[in-house]
């Protein structure tokens, strides 16, 4: 049976027949552009199977750090594109990953070995932006930090569409143990903005999202400098940041079989952040 594909405009398709975020395809005169990937090598062998029945893979592009969408990408034979700092931060990794090591939230918890990480990591890099030129459609790679410093976004100019990656969630909160706040505040500024006002947009967890989902986006963001101040009058820090994600997940309309990971989630990722700001200020 073949992955399920929802295609939104000629040549744009979204993926989600498998556990994690959204997989993207661009397709340009026969080729197509890969964005993020399965995570298993079974996953991998299907989406590629239905993706080369619409064109030739020609590249993969990472949007940023997070395992559900980076570890997959060593199953690859491809140009792998990603940002500088997501490339260099995934260079950092044990060649092994092991998920229950350190829960945070997403289906890599559930796995107990991965080897061969290193094979993920992206080898075609860049900094501010880079055009890919698929034939005939160029697609536009733009450096947008918030939920990593190296996370990305791809623009296909001639089709007004945009996948943000998990610059914005709808149902369910982001991890946000790497994330940069202020920044990703800003990125979010820019995509209400009037350059965008026509555009299709497309989350990494929930497909299309529209403006009044990001401004819930900003105004959860928002919250967390607050509460993460509120963690230091707090002499337990993990039992702060469960008090803290129990109440900002309230922000998001989580399903009752969800809330248990999505809670976990927004646990570790507050108590990762507060502990990866406070090491940097020691």
């Amino acid at each position: 049976m073949g992955v399920a594909m929802r295609r939104y405009l000629k040549g744009i398709y979204l993926e989600k027949d498998f556990p994690g975020p959204f997989r993207g395809v661009v397709i340009g005169d026969g080729h197509a552009l890969l964005i993020d990937s399965p995570l298993r090598s079974e996953e991998v062998r299907d989406w590629l199977a239905d993706v080369e029945g619409l064109a030739e893979p020609s590249y993969l592009v990472v949007l940023d750090t997070h395992p559900e969408r980076a570890l997959g990408a060593r199953h690859f034979r491809l140009p792998r594109v990603a940002h500088a700092a997501t490339s260099a931060a995934m260079s950092k990794l044990p060649d092994t990953y092991k998920g229950t090591a350190h829960p945070i939230g997403g289906e890599t918890d559930a796995i107990k070995r991965i080897t061969g990480v290193h094979r993920a990591i992206p080898d075609v890099i860049f900094r501010d932006e880079m055009i890919v030129e698929l034939p005939g459609r160029p697609v536009r790679l733009i450096h947008r930090p918030g939920p990593t410093e190296g996370a990305i976004w791809v623009e296909v100019p001639d089709k007004s569409c945009l996948y943000v990656g998990d610059a914005v969630t709808v149902q369910e909160p982001p991890y946000v143990g790497n994330a940069v706040i202020e920044e990703w505040l800003e990125t979010l500024d820019d995509l209400r903005g009037t350059r965008y006002e026509e555009y299709r947009i497309f989350s990494s967890r929930d497909g299309l999202v529209e403006r009044d989902d990001i401004n819930a986006m900003a105004r959860f963001l928002r919250k967390i400098p607050v509460r993460l101040e509120r963690m230091d009058d707090r002499e337990n820090e993990a039992r702060a940041a469960t008090s803290i994600a129990r109440e900002l997940i309230e922000d998001f309309s989580v399903t009752k079989r969800r809330r248990p990971i999505a809670l976990q989630r927004l646990e570790a990722g507050m108590l990762d952040l507060y502990r990866r700001d406070h090491s940097e200020e020691a």
